[in-house]
């Protein structure tokens, strides 16, 4: 009873200082004091703010003992207020596709387990993003429900023949799947190769936090894709929040990306290349220059030989591991080179004579740079020029993930192995950044 004539009292007492979302205020819990900012909550126990640190969490209000609103929220100069009904966007609204894979972003906190489960239902979907189903109609596909680490190439396939299916939908203007963070990477570098010719925005997103967290990434993540989806671009993206405030998202081609951070919302950064856009969830500044999109049809290109593999070179590292694929039947292999693309030589290295060995066997073998920055160029440094010579392919600036993704893809066609050199070094979906100085 105690308990409710506190949160009752408190309520009263925000209601009449008329603290709203977007004020700055000052809260003195029993042992802090947090000077923050106030968000909208869904929850009338809970205040939700955002801390100086960019993090959202949620304080319940029978802890507060005072609030002081230090500035009031002003609306800045062009600002619309946001609507609460959806009047304003049943007028030629437009179409978008979501295909649903898994991942944070669709999963809810389970409490009895302190874990998440999956929104497999979608009015329970539509209940925790409904900013998405304003901006939009909205065709979903759920071609399986994953984490995604057990994602594989097969299900790249399936996800590609989805996208393939909406992009077809003529009054469908974009399409956004929601993935898991870890190999998100790894699926938009497929969707690329796998839709080479995109007439439409392809966007990949994501949460690192579950939608019924105080401090989720989830909403703005996918609202900010749904704008990108309704933009004038053409190609795979991934969009995403641009730093640890809730402002806007970064839009970043789908080949030049990787996750860089473990858990925090800005965690996929680009990679040898520029931020293409900032998204905010009612409009897009573009900062590159981007495919616009086409009413040609699309081919889904989707083949993947799984006998690929990815090998991160170590000091003292022996060359058995290139003998083991070879004796397995690996077609292909992306080996992450040191600095400008250096492996061991000499009497005390046998990785050129097994490179040797494996190559003139018909295994496919390329250089990617383990440090993730910068390009390669094998013919700096003598030994570099010596796996050059064999017929290493280094792959200039290409992430070794991208390479991993490639290899699988170009070694996936009939008759594509006898010109694998010129496939791995053709410059498909922006896959190589030329451009950029060092």
């Amino acid at each position: 009873m105690a308990n409710v004539f506190i949160s009752c009292s408190i309520l009263f007492f925000m209601v009449e200082i008329d603290a709203k979302a977007g004020d700055l205020i000052k809260l003195r819990l029993a042992r802090e004091e947090l000077e923050c900012t106030l968000l909208e909550s869904h929850d009338s126990g809970i205040l939700l703010v955002k801390l100086k640190s960019g993090y959202n969490i949620g304080v319940p209000r029978e802890n507060v003992f005072d609030c002081e609103v230090i500035k009031k929220y002003e609306q800045k100069k062009g600002e619309k207020k946001e609507e609460k009904t959806e009047e304003k966007y049943k007028e030629n609204r437009l179409k978008i596709g979501l295909v649903i894979t898994g991942g944070t972003i669709a999963s809810k906190l389970d409490s009895r387990t302190g874990g998440v489960s999956a929104l497999t239902d979608m009015s329970e979907f539509r209940k925790f993003y409904p900013h998405l189903f304003e901006i939009a109609n909205v065709q979903v596909e759920v071609p399986f429900m994953k984490l995604s680490e057990n994602i594989n190439s097969e299900d790249w396939i399936k996800i590609g023949e989805c996208v393939k299916k909406l992009i077809d939908d003529k009054d469908i203007k974009g399409v956004i799947i929601a993935h898991g963070t870890d190999t998100l990477h790894y699926t938009s570098s497929a969707l690329s190769f796998f839709l080479g010719n995109l007439n439409k925005p392809v966007v990949l997103t994501y949460a690192q936090r579950s939608i019924d967290r105080a401090s989720s990434d989830a909403d703005l993540n996918l609202r900010c894709a749904a704008r990108f989806a309704l933009s004038d671009c053409a190609g795979v993206y991934v969009v995403g929040h641009a730093d640890l405030n809730d402002d806007y998202c970064y839009a970043l081609l789908g080949t030049k990306v990787r996750k860089l951070h473990t858990s925090r919302r800005d965690a996929f950064k680009a990679v040898n290349t520029n931020v293409i856009a900032k998204v905010w969830p009612d409009k897009i500044e573009f900062l590159s220059s981007f495919k616009a999109r086409h009413d040609k049809n699309v081919e889904l290109d989707a083949v993947f030989n799984d006998k690929v593999a990815l090998v991160k070179f170590y000091p003292g590292q022996s060359a058995d591991i290139v003998d083991y694929y070879r004796m397995h039947g690996y077609k292909g292999l992306v080996i992450e080179v040191l600095g400008l693309g250096g492996l061991p030589v000499g009497e005390h290295s046998n990785w050129l004579a097994a490179f040797k060995k494996a190559i003139r066997e018909g295994m496919v073998i390329c250089g990617a740079s383990q440090t993730i920055y910068g390009r390669l160029n094998a013919k700096v440094y003598s030994n570099g020029r010596e796996f050059d010579k064999i017929g290493i392919i280094f792959l200039e600036d290409m992430l070794s993930e991208t390479a991993f993704v490639k290899l699988g893809w170009v070694l996936g066609h009939r008759g594509w192995k006898v010109s694998a050199r010129e496939k791995m070094l053709e410059n498909v979906a922006g896959e190589f950044n030329k451009l950029l100085t060092e």
